[in-house]
């Protein structure tokens, strides 16, 4: 009995052990699908529409949710498509068998000119059990052919000199011209021009404040002096700069040269407030008067040409993209007639604002009288403020601000702010502007003895809210931005093990402290930031290795900010030239780290 127990017992362990091992034999010759297997994705450009499917394996589903249909170069741009009505699954909106979406290419075409590439992002799981990572499937199409003018606007939001140097070399010489002179005309309305409009308007005064009503000609020939001398001397530059490629730019920020600038300022800031007047000897300012036929006044042509001159090298723009793209251009092709006309075209239209003011002094500006002393002295005021800011690019930033503190607080003192009389009507009005010069030049004047340099916020030193948002994690004192030759860089690029963007700045550089002021303490560039090792390198010594550093990325002068990906390699069309607003860049930044 006992013996017949125990081979039931044997048989029934034999039956169950070959059960099991049929199962497991059918689970190990069961295969999952690859995902490009599960979810094999096309999309087509037909006509005027994009059709995009995703043809499921048997038992496969996509989720409605995690369907994302975008464009992600070369700029990123959400699609809001219409999709197909899902069904439910397991409680999920889920989609099955075949997946049909068309997108109109209006609605791209309409934000992007040129190629694009469409991603299609989803995820899937398998009946079975398997769910499949997300995959995201990328398609590139030609799109619409760029013309003219869109090619224009397209470069006048491009910061990537490289990208504006391409455009040069591959069109006529006529568009080139023709868009040079376009950012011309949109450089005059940038802050940039500004300075030169009060130059040019306290010549115009200076030659007419012994002249009865000023002719237009006489105004609008002055104009035209001083605009082709700017031109001719950006020109001269651009072309030296481009054949030698050199950054001229940099030898005009010699302390030396911008402390001669700066007291030809003053100099012309005291003449306008009437302590003397600058003038030519009175036989070469009769023989000037009679080249040009009576056109010029006290100053003479000559003055006009200098002040131009004057006005180009050191106020001008000259370290904006589109003269960048002209220099490059020059060193790269050798064509120093096409580039040198480009900047003399861009340089005209930027001059445009400029011959306004010479045809508006001519035609609506009153006869002469007591009211000229004002306007020569609101010049004056003026071209101190030129002269204290070509300083700021030699001086400490604390002693900067206490001259902006002086000339506020002088202003308001001139305005008779303490005086007695309280006047009526727009005078009250004065006084009150009077105030808040000297309200806010003695807020400088504080801000910079307690070793702020803000002029946004002069008593940061004195609040907890306001902290300083550092954007390189690891160099805090400015003599670690200096001194960098391309092997320490290339040495610190290699060091990391993220996304690397490098910032080319000098101390001289406006739109430098722009960037550092307003678009890098950004909170959502500094959300972007966290994906990047973040480098400065100070440019202000213009040594060999700094020259060398701008020659190795093809550079000219700064700002310039440039980009590694996580292999290390330089990413030039990602590169960016002057200052860019902090929400252009933390996106610049967000298609960079995609």
């Amino acid at each position: 009995m006992n013996n017949l127990i125990k081979k039931l017992l044997l048989v029934t362990v034999l039956a169950h052990t070959f059960v099991f091992a049929g199962f497991s034999s059918a689970l190990q010759k069961q295969k999952f699908l690859s995902p490009d297997e599960a979810f094999q994705t096309t999309a087509v450009l037909k006509d005027d529409m994009i059709e995009t499917k995703i043809v499921m394996a048997d038992k496969i589903h996509i989720y409605e949710d995690s369907l994302h249909y975008k464009i992600v170069s070369p700029q990123i741009l959400l699609l809001k498509v219409e999709k197909p009505t899902p069904h439910t699954f397991d409680g999920d909106n889920v989609y099955d068998k075949t997946l049909s979406v068309t997108i109109p290419t209006s609605m791209i075409e309409e934000t992007i000119i040129g190629e694009y590439t469409l991603e299609i992002e989803f995820q899937g799981c398998s009946d079975a059990g398997i769910c499949y990572q997300p995959i995201k499937k990328s398609f590139t199409f030609k799109g619409k052919e760029a013309g003219t003018f869109d090619k224009i606007k397209q470069l006048i939001k491009e910061g990537n000199a490289a990208k504006i140097v391409d455009v040069l070399v591959n069109e006529s010489s006529l568009f080139v011209l023709f868009i040079f002179f376009i950012f011309g005309l949109l450089l005059s309305l940038t802050p940039c021009i500004f300075p030169m409009i009060p130059i040019l308007s306290s010549i115009i005064i200076s030659q007419q404040s012994t002249q009865d009503k000023p002719s237009m000609s006489q105004a609008f020939f002055t104009s035209l002096t001083y605009v082709l001398a700017m031109a001719l001397t950006y020109t001269l530059v651009g072309l030296i700069a481009g054949l030698l490629g050199a950054d001229l730019q940099s030898a005009m920020q010699n302390p030396w040269v911008l402390t001669i600038f700066s007291g030809v300022f003053i100099a012309l800031a005291l003449s306008l407030f009437g302590y003397f007047e600058i003038g030519l000897p009175s036989s070469w300012q009769s023989k000037l008067t009679k080249v040009s036929d009576n056109a010029q006044g006290k100053g003479g042509m000559l003055g006009t040409i200098i002040m131009g001159a004057l006005s180009a090298l050191i106020v001008g723009p000259c370290t904006a993209a589109p003269i960048s793209g002209a220099v490059i251009f020059i060193s790269h092709t050798g064509d120093a007639l096409l580039g040198g006309a480009a900047l003399f075209v861009m340089s005209m239209g930027m001059g445009m604002p400029l011959l306004l003011v010479g045809l508006g002094a001519g035609k609506f500006m009153p006869r002469p009288g007591g009211w000229m002393t004002r306007v020569s002295q609101v010049f004056g005021v003026m071209m101190l403020a030129l002269a204290i800011f070509m300083l700021s690019r030699i001086l400490p930033a604390g002693f900067t601000m206490a001259l902006w503190a002086l000339l506020f607080m002088g202003i308001a003192i001139y305005m008779d702010v303490f005086g007695h009389k309280d006047g009526e009507g727009a005078m009250r009005l004065f006084k009150l502007l009077g105030m808040t010069f000297m309200l806010y030049g003695a807020s400088l004047f504080i801000g910079a003895i307690s070793g702020s340099t803000s002029f946004i916020r002069p008593f940061e030193k004195f609040t907890q809210a306001t902290v300083r948002v550092n954007t390189s994690s690891t160099q805090t004192d400015k003599s670690t931005h200096l001194g960098y030759s391309i092997e320490r860089l290339m040495k610190e690029v290699k060091a990391s093990d993220k996304l690397v963007v490098v910032d080319f700045g000098k101390d001289s550089c406006t739109a430098c402290t722009e960037l550092e002021e307003i678009t890098f303490p950004d909170a959502k560039v500094q959300a972007q930031l966290k994906n990047f090792t973040f480098i400065k390198v100070d440019l202000t010594a213009n040594s060999d290795e700094d020259k060398a550093l701008l020659k190795k990325f093809d550079l000219f002068g700064t700002p310039n900010i440039i980009f590694f990906d996580t292999n290390n390699q330089y990413i030039p069309e990602k590169s960016l030239t002057g200052f860019i607003p902090p929400e252009d860049f933390a996106k610049h930044l967000e298609s960079i780290a995609k």
